[in-house]
C-alpha cells in the first residue's frame, strides 16, 4: 500500500477517518477533528494505517433531504403571506 498526501486513512483497529499529511519512508503524519472541533496531528506507522473506503452518496442523500425540506417550509410561509394578505384585503 503507497500512501501519499491527501489519502484518507483510518486504523486498522477501527476509528475516525483521518487525511494523511506527509508520508516518509518510516511514518505517516495524519490530521483528523476531533470529536469537538480540534484538530489533531500525529505520526503513525504505516502498518498500522489502512485506506478509508468512504460512501459519499448517504451525505448526498442528507443534502437532499436538507433542500427539500427548506423548499417545504418556503412554501408554507409563502401559502401564509398569501393568507395573511388575502384576510386583510377581505
Amino acid at each position: 500500500m503507497k500512501l501519499k498526501a491527501g489519502d484518507v486513512v483510518i486504523l486498522k483497529s477501527g476509528g475516525q477517518a483521518m487525511t494523511v499529511a506527509e508520508v516518509t519512508d518510516e511514518t505517516v503524519e495524519c490530521i483528523w477533528l476531533g470529536e469537538e472541533g480540534d484538530l489533531f496531528r500525529e505520526k503513525l506507522p504505516a502498518s498500522v494505517l489502512e485506506v478509508a473506503h468512504i460512501d459519499m452518496s448517504d451525505e448526498e442523500d442528507e443534502h437532499d433531504e436538507d433542500e427539500d425540506s427548506e423548499e417545504n417550509e418556503s412554501e408554507i410561509e409563502s401559502e401564509d403571506h398569501h393568507a395573511k394578505k388575502t384576510a386583510e384585503v377581505a
